[in-house]
């Protein structure tokens, strides 16, 4: 079955960095394109950052946009998110995303089909 484990959240002050990772299985990660999600607190989730099969397309939100960077090493089956530059209303829960259409990069919410269990970023002084 697909899983989808992220890794790499913590607290961190404004200013400084983090790197996401997430372990994907179950399925055959470099035919996916994949997304970074969040969801800060008391709103809804939002659409961070996708990535394509190879690695040579990549798409971001406005909002992180020259801050985040999205990678992937399909040999590891391990997708990533090098943050930097940290605000604090980058808060949030990150989760990864799959796609449900494959190779297509997804920047909607309901066009993914599974995700993992998120991982905490806290952004405070």
């Amino acid at each position: 079955q697909v899983q989808l484990v992220e890794s790499g959240g913590g607290l961190v002050q404004p200013g400084g960095s983090l790197r996401l990772s997430c372990a994907a299985s179950g399925f055959t990660f470099s035919s996916y394109a994949m997304s970074w999600v969040r969801q800060a607190p008391g709103k809804g989730l939002e659409w961070v950052s996708g990535i394509g099969t190879s690695g040579g397309t990549t798409k971001y939100a406005n909002s992180v946009k020259g801050r985040f960077t999205i990678s992937r090493d399909n040999a590891k089956n391990t997708l990533y998110l090098q943050m930097n530059s940290l605000k604090r209303e980058d808060t949030a829960v990150y989760y990864c995303a799959k796609p449900e259409s494959g190779a297509t990069m997804a920047v909607r919410i309901h066009e993914h089909d599974y995700w993992g269990q998120g991982t905490q970023v806290t952004v405070s002084s």
